[in-house]
């Protein structure tokens, strides 16, 4: 069954039950990666959301903690105490700003870029592993799934942030 129609309502849509196949594969899988990554590289245990304050600092980055709260869509307090114990675990560092004490930038440790990368060489070879047990139209189709996968991320990303 298509997850949707041109003609199909927006209600028709929200109905569908491919939708609920989706999101019962979509997390589920993410978490059998991680979590798989995570024992073929012996990688720490490190939540979702220290993850994304992680990807939000490519390597190199200083960003304030308000951007990081605005551009993750958490609350100030979220991101501080996230930072807290990112820095405790030497993931981030904190670094005052030139000529004002008071305002500060957090950026990815090597410790951190080191973990990312491991684990996204580990998860790319465990996917491509499980994709070499596929046939051929079901890579096809998985590889003309994920643009629209990514386009469906942003949508989802535009109509839940915050206003401002």
């Amino acid at each position: 069954m298509p997850l949707t129609r041109p003609e199909a309502s927006a209600t028709a849509v929200t109905t569908d039950p491919s939708l609920a196949r989706l999101n019962l594969v979509v997390a589920p899988l993410r978490r059998t990666l991680l979590r798989a990554a995570r024992t073929a590289e012996g990688l720490p245990d490190l939540p979702d959301a220290q993850i994304e304050v992680l990807r939000a600092l490519p390597d190199g980055a200083l960003v304030s903690p308000g951007e990081l709260a605005q551009e993750l869509a958490l609350s100030r307090p979220t991101v501080s105490n996230l930072l807290k114990t990112m820095e405790a675990a030497d993931l981030v560092e904190r670094l005052a700003e030139a000529g004002d004490g008071r305002r500060v930038r957090v950026r990815a440790t090597a410790k951190a870029l080191d973990l990312l990368a491991r684990f996204d060489e580990a998860s790319a070879a465990i996917v491509g592993d499980a994709l070499a047990e596929l046939d051929p139209a079901e890579r096809d189709a998985l590889a003309a799934a994920v643009p629209v996968l990514e386009r469906l991320r942003e949508v989802v990303e535009r109509r839940t942030r915050p206003a401002g």
